[in-house]
């Protein structure tokens, strides 16, 4: 087993700094590299984001080079095998998306919905992983909204941050009773 701290440093609107503290928890039994491409289309998939499904399956969802969409693929046995990957129907302009199982079991992910760009960026949300649901869109300002990241903190509360049109980077945090 091993334990990853992540500390983050913040700064808030009134620029004061404050800390954010995640544990992860990992069972290292095996480590290796698995080719997702199956029948040799390459869809230049790469940071993926991994859902945990409440039958045990795991899912990735991937930034795709050319391709126009998230791709994913799902694994039945931990990881060990997965499907080929495939296009999801949500956009992708080649570039980072990032996304959270709840503890609710529901599936949460941040991306720009847009085939070119990087405005706006969007909250997802999806019960199965397949069919999402846009909640909102955090930006739609001219600008760009990139490298996203999304955890739910012990509290319950989703913590989302992005770099903000390459100025600084932007924090919200959001209750995720009121995503529907």
């Amino acid at each position: 087993s091993l334990a990853i701290i992540q500390k983050i440093t913040c700064l808030n609107h009134d620029y004061q700094k404050y800390e954010l503290n995640e544990e992860i928890r990992l069972k290292l039994e095996e480590s290796r590299s698995v080719d997702l491409s199956g029948d040799g289309k390459d869809f230049g998939a790469i940071q993926p984001t991994i859902l945990s499904h409440k039958d045990g399956s795991l899912q990735i969802l991937c930034r795709s080079k050319g391709l126009g969409k998230i791709v994913q693929a799902t694994s039945t046995d931990g990881g060990r095998n997965w499907s080929p990957l495939t296009p999801t129907s949500l956009p992708n302009p080649n570039s980072g998306i990032d996304a959270v199982t709840l503890a609710d079991g529901r599936h949460v992910l941040i991306y720009n919905h847009t085939l070119r760009g990087r405005s706006p960026i969007n909250l997802a949300v999806s019960d199965d992983g397949k069919t999402w649901s846009m909640v909102k869109a955090l930006e739609t300002e001219p600008g760009e909204y990139s490298y996203p990241a999304i955890i739910q903190s012990t509290d319950g509360m989703l913590h989302i941050t992005y770099t903000w049109k390459r100025q600084k980077v932007k924090h919200l945090v959001l209750d995720p009773r009121g995503i529907r």
